[in-house]
């Protein structure tokens, strides 16, 4: 597949913290990218025993002349694998090579490496620089821009983490190619998602442009990735610590989180899940008047053409709500959902449970 050569670079304004996102084609090899970045005798690449044979060597060459050593860990790859036995492995990687604080880790992978290094780094005497490499579509456009850091829990996905800002996230477009295709379907969910909730030109322009996604052509995969990281960049500056405008970037993810809980990690992935999540988020917000059947059925159309699942798991009502009342918006016991208060435009709020009942009834399987 062609991609496109051209460098882009989309900032995410933070004052001191502030950093870039670089997007393009081969920018992995390339060491002048790496030149910002703080001086430190040691690095610690952390990936995972799929990505790691791809990519990994081609990165360390790169580091090794500005690093006296260049660790690397390989992590077991998979959602399942998100918890605590997997994260100590890289502390004790950290002990283990007598890494100081001064030390660089670099999350070489997808969401899940990327979450768990980050919180490492945030962890790892009280804090380390590291930097996001994500090799996928969803943590390109999402999970490795804006800080958020995490691990799961058996009671609920990504309970325990922390926020910590990266350095610098590198996009090589280059590393899409060897992405299965389920993964590069999850990860059009997370680039559909900013349609609905912020943007309805770039809603327009996915619908004109799925089936060049599909097939990976690279023109339309570096527009996406630069529009979904410029829509984040925006929304993260605005509000980091998701107390107010952030919590749009969740729209579909309450019922996606249930879904994951529900059927165990790694049955459905994270994107999967989020991309069926806001096909049952439009029906609620359809029955609480803020877009109308033409827009539910729009949205619906878009999950199917982009191979993702649109009707939900029969894990049973009882088990959704509950769940659902341990996402992290909750309050008070009270679910609350990213709805659409009209097309283009998102909001965090509750839902009588009779309507989310219907939506379960609705969307889900039996």
């Amino acid at each position: 597949m062609p991609l496109t050569a051209t460098l882009e670079r989309v900032e995410i304004d933070l004052g001191d913290r502030s950093y870039p996102i670089l997007i393009g084609d081969d920018l992995l090899d390339d060491a002048s990218h790496y030149a910002g970045l703080p001086s430190s005798a040691s690095a610690l690449i952390v990936s995972n025993t799929t990505v790691a044979p791809l990519y990994a060597q081609r990165l360390r060459a790169v580091l090794a002349p500005r690093f006296r050593s260049v660790h690397l860990l390989e992590l077991p790859d998979g959602e399942v694998y998100k918890d605590w036995p997997t994260l100590n492995l890289i502390f004790d990687a950290l002990l283990g090579h007598g890494c100081d604080r001064k030390t660089v880790l670099f999350a070489l992978g997808g969401g899940v490496v990327g979450d768990m290094t980050g919180f490492a780094a945030a962890s790892y005497m009280r804090g380390v620089p590291f930097v996001q490499v994500p090799t996928t579509l969803l943590a390109q456009v999402d999970s490795s821009v804006g800080g958020k850091t995490a691990i799961n829990h058996p009671l609920g996905k990504n309970m325990i983490g922390a926020f910590y800002q990266p350095q610098l996230v590198l996009c090589d477009l280059g590393t899409l190619k060897t992405l299965p295709p389920r993964e590069l379907s999850a990860g059009l969910a997370e680039v559909i998602k900013y349609g609905p909730i912020y943007d309805l030109e770039f809603f327009d322009w996915i619908e004109a442009h799925m089936d060049a996604l599909v097939a990976r052509d690279g023109a339309a995969l570096a527009h996406a990735v630069k529009r979904s990281c410029e829509i984040k960049a925006e929304v993260v500056g605005q509000d980091e610590r998701e107390s107010g405008l952030r919590a749009i970037l969740n729209f579909g993810h309450t019922f996606g989180h249930a879904i994951e809980s529900g059927l165990g990690y790694g049955e459905w992935l994270h994107g999967e899940a989020v991309g069926c999540g806001m096909v049952m988020a439009a029906h609620l917000s359809q029955r609480l008047g803020g877009v109308d059947a033409a827009f539910v059925a729009r949205l619906t159309r878009l999950i199917e053409r982009a191979g993702l699942p649109f009707v939900g798991p029969a894990l049973g009502a009882e088990r959704y709500l509950e769940l659902m009342r341990v996402d992290k918006k909750s309050e008070g016991g009270e679910i609350r959902f990213v709805l659409l208060d009209r097309p283009g435009s998102a909001v965090t709020r509750a839902a009588p449970e009779a309507l989310v009942r219907e939506v379960l009834a609705q969307c889900c399987q039996g």
